[in-house]
């Protein structure tokens, strides 16, 4: 097969990354990069596949769907909250955003 050749300039980070990949593999660096670029063209391609017919055939299984369901209380809502696991906010998270999300939600519950 034809191969076109290609000058690439990389970022420091990005080349030590890539090679370190490909060493994890036991592939040249090359042979890593045509092996990542192959793979995302066919992801990109696999997802315009989708046709506009099946685009709107999830649609009105989604609608249908949501329709048998029905509406939860806000009891049922309260319960399953309820049943939620406590955990340790991340870290990143400061205490007066946690305390305006707490605020939005409790507003948001007085509105239901």
């Amino acid at each position: 097969s034809n191969m076109a050749q290609l000058q690439l300039a990389l970022p420091d980070t990005l080349q030590y990354q890539l090679e370190k990949l490909a060493q994890q593999e036991g592939v040249s660096l090359q042979q890593y990069i045509l092996y990542i670029l192959s793979r995302q063209v066919n992801l990109a391609h696999t997802l315009h596949m989708i046709s506009e017919d099946d685009i709107s055939q999830q649609e009105i299984n989604y609608i249908h769907l949501r329709q048998q369901w029905g509406k939860a209380s806000p009891k049922q809502i309260e319960a399953l909250l309820a049943t939620r696991k406590e955990v340790d906010p991340e870290p990143e998270l400061k205490p007066e955003v946690i305390e305006k999300l707490h605020r939005l939600m409790d507003e948001k519950r007085k509105q239901t």
